[in-house]
C-alpha cells in the first residue's frame, strides 16, 4: 500500500517537473513489402533522469515498427524471440487462420522463430500486434511489445483523405503505465499515472495547418480515454476497429477502451501558429469505466483506485503545435466514405449468450464485483479446454451480459462484427461499423452479429476475452473452434427426401425420433461436434431405435445423428440447448 502511494507520488512529481519539458513525438519506423523480420529483444530506457528502466522492443529497445500491407498480398512475418522467456505475437483484428493467429497456442520459445504466412483479407484499416501468451500479455505489452498494422486497399485509395505517414497520417498509440518505487515498469497496480504516446512521455507534435488523419489506438492495459481537443475542435470519425465507416460521424468526444481503434479527421486549416492539446476528458466517463471517478461501490471497489490522480479528471495527452501546411494540403473534410454491407440479422442461425461475471474459487470466497476474480460463463481460461464450437459460414448473434461493477472491453479473434444493440437500443452512429472490441458497461448488455468465414480448424482454437490485460491474464478468456462439419465428422447434413424426422429440435432433455413411410435403417450413430461417436447401436429395423433419445447427460451444443441402411445413409443435425 505504501509503495503504491509512493509510486503515485513519484509519477506525479515527474509529470509536474517535466510539464514544460516536452519531447518531440516519434513515429514508429515504417515497414513495407511482403516479408517482415520482427526481432523481439530487450532494452533500456531513461524515462526518469538517472534511471535505466528495462524494456522490451521489436527491432529496437522499445515498442515496435509499423507494418503496412495491401489487401490481397501474401505476407510472411518472421518473429524471432530474443528474450529469455517464451512469448507470442497476435495480429489483433486480422482475419487469419487459427494456426497463424498468435494466441496462447502459438507459443514462441526463447531463441526460436515463428513464421506465419497468410493472405491479407482485411479491408483497409488500423490494426495492431502484441503478445498474447497465457498469463503474460500485460507484462509483455507494458514493457513495450506492440505496434501498428496498417492495411491499404483499392477502395480506400479512391477517397480524398490524408495518407502520408508521419506528416498528415498520424499513428497515435496511447498508453498509461505504472512504475514502482524503483522506477521500473509495474503491472497489476492502479498507479498507471505515466502517459505515453508512441512510447514518448510528454510528447508534442508539429501538425500542418490542413486536414490531418489521426489513427487512435488505445494500447493501455486498463485505462479508457475520452478523447477531445482543448479548444473544443470538432472532428470526424471515418473508421472503426475493422475499417471505414460509410459516412463520417461528426464528434467532439470519442471514447476508446483498451484494444479499440478509430481513425479521425481534424481540420487545422487557417490555424497556423496556434497550440492545442489532445486531451482525455475523463471527468465525463460514466462510473464503472476504468479511468472514471469511481468503479463499484461499498465493499466492491478496486483497492487503491482513489489514489490514482488521473481517475476522473481531464488531462493532456498530446501537445499539438500547428505549423505551415504542406505543399499539397487537403483542406476539406470528406463525408461520404465506403459502403458497410453489414451482416443482416435475419440471416443469423445461431444465438449465444456470453456472461461476464465473477468467479468463486472456493465455497467461502466472496468475489469483488469491481476487482474480481473474473471469468466468462462462470469459467476461467484453461489451455486444454474448448469453451465454444462454431461452424464455418454460420452467422451468429452474441449477447454479452456484464454482471460485474466494472466495464469490460470484449474482444473476439478471427472476425469483425457489427454491434446491433447497446442496452437494448441501436448503437451510436460511430459504433455501427466493423468492430472487434466493444465496451460492455456494468450490469448492461451488448449484442453483435458476425459470420465465421474462410477458416476452419478442428484442433486449433481462437480466443475471446476481456481486453483489460490484467483481467485477461487472470483468466477472463475463453476459446472457440471454428469447424467445418463435412471435414471434421466426415459427414454433412444432407438435403435428401425426409425418411426420419426428429423433434423437438432444439431441445433440452430428449429427441423424439420418427420413421417416415416405414423406412428402415440397419444402424445409427450419434456424433458430437468434434466428430466423436458418443452412442452407437446396430439394429435390424428402424422400430428397434429408441422412440426417444435422451440427452440430459450431454453438454449443450450441436450433434449429428447418422442413420444407415443397406442402400442409403442420412445425417440429421440435432441441437441440445
Amino acid at each position: 500500500m505504501i509503495n503504491k502511494f509512493l509510486s503515485a507520488c513519484l509519477a506525479l512529481f515527474c509529470i509536474c517537473v517535466h510539464a514544460h519539458a516536452q519531447n518531440p513525438l516519434q513515429f514508429p519506423p515504417l515497414l513495407t513489402g511482403t516479408v517482415f523480420n520482427l526481432n523481439i529483444q530487450t532494452g533500456t530506457q531513461s524515462f526518469y533522469t538517472g534511471t535505466n528502466t528495462p524494456t522490451y522492443g521489436i527491432n529496437g529497445a522499445l515498442m515496435a515498427p509499423t507494418i503496412m500491407v495491401n489487401k490481397g498480398d501474401s505476407i510472411t512475418l518472421n518473429v524471432h524471440n530474443g528474450l529469455n522467456v517464451q512469448t507470442t505475437m497476435h495480429w489483433h483484428g486480422m482475419h487469419v487462420a487459427a494456426k497463424n493467429d498468435g494466441g496462447p497456442h502459438q507459443m514462441i520459445m526463447p531463441g526460436s522463430t515463428w513464421s506465419p504466412t497468410f493472405t491479407v483479407r482485411n479491408n483497409a484499416g488500423t490494426f495492431w500486434y502484441h503478445p498474447h501468451g497465457a498469463g503474460q500479455t500485460d507484462p509483455h505489452v507494458s514493457k513495450g511489445l506492440d505496434g501498428f498494422i496498417l492495411v491499404k486497399d483499392s477502395a480506400e485509395a479512391t477517397l480524398n483523405i490524408p495518407r502520408t505517414y508521419g506528416v498528415d497520417d498520424i499513428p497515435l498509440n496511447i498508453q498509461s503505465k505504472s512504475f514502482d518505487i524503483l522506477q521500473q515498469i509495474a503491472i497489476a497496480t492502479q498507479t498507471d499515472t505515466a502517459l505515453f504516446v508512441n512510447g514518448i512521455i510528454h510528447p508534442y507534435f508539429d501538425a500542418p495547418a490542413q486536414v490531418i488523419r489521426l489513427r487512435l489506438l488505445n494500447g493501455s492495459s486498463m485505462r479508457t480515454y475520452q478523447f477531445g481537443f482543448s479548444n473544443g475542435q470538432t472532428f470526424y470519425q471515418i473508421a472503426t476497429d475493422g475499417g471505414m465507416l460509410d459516412t463520417a460521424v461528426t464528434l467532439n468526444r470519442l471514447r476508446l477502451a483498451p484494444g479499440e481503434r478509430a481513425e479521425i479527421l481534424v481540420n487545422f486549416s487557417g490555424m497556423q501558429g496556434q497550440q492545442i492539446h489532445l486531451k482525455s476528458y475523463a471527468s465525463e466517463l460514466p462510473i464503472g469505466i476504468y479511468g472514471a471517478s469511481s468503479v463499484g461501490f461499498g465493499q466492491d471497489t478496486i483497492p487503491d483506485y482513489a489514489t490514482n490522480f488521473l481517475n476522473g479528471i481531464d488531462f493532456d495527452i498530446l501537445q499539438i503545435h500547428i505549423a505551415a501546411p504542406t505543399s499539397n494540403p487537403i483542406t476539406t473534410i470528406i463525408t461520404t466514405l465506403l459502403p458497410l454491407n453489414n451482416w443482416n440479422t435475419s440471416s443469423a442461425n445461431v444465438h449465444r449468450q456470453i456472461d461476464l461475471d465473477t468467479i468463486r474459487n472456493l465455497p467461502f470466497d466472496t468475489p469483488n464485483l469491481a476487482e474480481g476474480p473474473f471469468g466468462i460463463n462462470q469459467k476461467t481460461f484453461d489451455m486444454d479446454s474448448i469453451n465454444a464450437i462454431v461452424y464455418l459460414n454460420d452467422v451468429e448473434i452474441w449477447t454479452l451480459k456484464n454482471h460485474t461493477l466494472v466495464a469490460h472491453p470484449f474482444h473476439i479473434h478471427d472476425v469483425q462484427f457489427n454491434v446491433i444493440e447497446r442496452s437494448g437500443m441501436p448503437p451510436p452512429a460511430n459504433e455501427r461499423g466493423w468492430k472487434d472490441v466493444v465496451l460492455v458497461m456494468p450490469n448492461d448488455s451488448v449484442k453483435f452479429i458476425t459470420k465465421f468465414t474462410d477458416f476452419a480448424d478442428n484442433n486449433t482454437p481462437y480466443m475471446y476475452h476481456c481486453h483489460l490485460l490484467h483481467h485477461e491474464d487472470d483468466g477472463m478468456m475463453g476459446s472457440f473452434l471454428v469447424m467445418d462439419t463435412a471435414a471434421s465428422v466426415g459427414i454433412h447434413e444432407q438435403n435428401l427426401p425426409q425418411k426420419v424426422s426428429v423433434y423437438p429440435n432444439p431441445t433440452t432433455n430428449y429427441w423424439t425420433i420418427k420413421s417416415e413411410n416405414n423406412f428402415k435403417y440397419t444402424s445409427w450413430k450419434l456424433y458430437n461436434s468434434i466428430g466423436q461417436c458418443i452412442e452407437s447401436t446396430p439394429c435390424n429395423q428402424l422400430n428397434s431405435m429408441p422412440k426417444k433419445l435422451g440427452n440430459t447427460a450431454f453438454p449443450n451444443g450441436i450433434y449429428f445423428l447418422q442413420l444407415e441402411s443397406d442402400q442409403d445413409a442420412q445425417t440429421i443435425k440435432l441441437i441440445k440447448q
